[in-house]
């Protein structure tokens, strides 16, 4: 019967969320029934109950969930579980009983991207994910792929390896963020187009400012000119409410170790149902041409709890619901970034309109590099944020999650008053 519980997986009666949250968050959930997302965004007690939840260290505010945010304590939980399971035979409970949960997870991230099962396949990160469809797409010497100089780095590199070994034209256009005109971004590509472009590169949520780009825009004008797209959702998936089909993309990778809350090392990678048989799996497959998306997922021993793990993270994510958790995420943005714009010296490098942004935030002060503000925040005030020097962007990263308190972001709000008010003035 211990063995039983043990693999009744997460989308089960016993799942840990289940034994250790679901009452609670039905309690929480019941308090804001008739609440809009909008309105249960500043609803501290209801929050408070989603931060409990996790286990992050009292003692520094981690501002810096763009890069991977911590899992609430369930999903950790389940992770040591299934680690201890498999280590009492791990032949037999990793290939014969854990590896089983892998088509129920499956469709559960399916229905959050609201696409098939069958144009999903699970794997470690967006690198992996992107750089699946990077390799594995056949392009002949001199076709053209376009993205853009803010696009992540493991992108960037993947395609100019990519044109160092198969000699395809890979062209970067570049943004001074923020835009707020849909029409200027998606002219920017437009305008980039050439006779040989295949296939346009786009950033969902720009990871350095959290700029959001109009994808389905940019993937219309591209189809329409016979050209595919990538799209990056390495910051947006689990964090805005979309369906990934809505986007109109060709394919999409994503990292769920981020808004997701899910284990750290664990991704996704979408691929519409007609597209799967041309693109080569990144690893060995004894049927690399087929339509099987399972193909992206022959990657050898991998490590079945963080897979498993996965599935608690979708269960608090749900029961959070996904817009509720996009508003709660922005309000939080939003409420530190108000109080400084204003701040002589303080530079915004992000939109505060929703249409164009949600966590991210970029903040710079006159006088004070990056690097420098970034160590002050966490020297004097103990603000875990991430310094940025890179194309056309040079401020400090700030992202908020969903168990990030007012008291968290009031600090950081003083913190950069009192640095800009100490800054050298010329």
């Amino acid at each position: 019967m211990k063995q039983v519980m043990l693999t009744a997986g997460a989308f089960s009666a016993s799942s840990l969320f289940n034994q250790a949250l679901a009452e609670k968050m039905e309690n929480a959930n019941d308090a804001v029934l008739g609440f809009t997302p909008g309105e249960v965004a500043s609803d501290e007690d209801y929050w408070s109950v989603i931060q409990q939840a996790y286990t992050v260290d009292p003692n520094i505010i981690n501002l810096n969930n763009g890069g991977v945010s911590p899992s609430p304590r369930i999903v950790q939980e389940a992770v040591d579980r299934y680690n201890k399971l498999a280590n009492e035979g791990p032949s037999y409970y990793m290939w014969r009983i854990i590896d089983m949960g892998r088509e129920p997870l499956r469709q559960k991230l399916a229905a959050l991207a609201g696409c098939s099962p069958d144009e999903i396949a699970i794997n470690r990160n967006s690198t992996e994910a992107l750089n699946s469809i990077i390799y594995g797409l056949d392009l002949a010497p001199g076709d053209e792929v376009i993205g853009t100089k803010q696009d992540y780095p493991n992108m960037i590199n993947g395609w100019k390896q990519k044109a160092l070994r198969q000699g395809i034209k890979y062209t970067q256009i570049s943004f001074k963020f923020p835009v707020e005109n849909d029409d200027e971004i998606v002219a920017a590509y437009e305008n980039a187009i050439a006779p040989k472009t295949k296939l346009l590169h786009v950033t969902h949520m720009v990871n350095w400012v959290g700029q959001i780009m109009p994808v389905k825009k940019i993937a219309r004008m591209a189809h329409a000119k016979g050209i595919e797209v990538l799209c990056d959702g390495a910051h947006s998936f689990g964090l805005l409410d979309f369906n990934i089909p809505d986007l109109e993309c060709d394919y999409f990778g994503t990292s769920l170790h981020k808004f997701l809350s899910a284990p750290i090392g664990s991704g996704m990678l979408y691929i519409k149902k007609d597209k799967i048989e041309k693109i080569w799996p990144l690893l060995c497959n004894d049927n690399p041409r087929g339509s099987d998306i399972r193909k992206f997922e022959t990657l050898g021993t991998r490590s079945f709890p963080i897979e498993q793990g996965i599935g608690e993270a979708l269960n608090f994510h749900n029961a959070i619901g996904a817009k509720r958790k996009e508003e709660r995420i922005r309000y939080l943005k939003n409420y530190w970034a108000e109080k400084v714009k204003d701040i002589p010296g303080v530079t915004l490098s992000t939109s505060l309109k929703p249409e164009f942004s949600c966590a991210i935030c970029g903040v710079s002060v006159k006088g004070v590099t990056p690097g420098e503000l970034d160590k002050q925040l966490f020297d004097k005030y103990k603000i875990h944020a991430v310094g940025i020097t890179w194309e056309n962007v040079s401020c400090v990263r700030v992202t908020p999650h969903v168990y990030t308190t007012l008291q968290d972001v009031d600090i950081l709000a003083k913190a950069i008053a009192d640095i800009a008010q100490a800054a050298p003035k010329s």
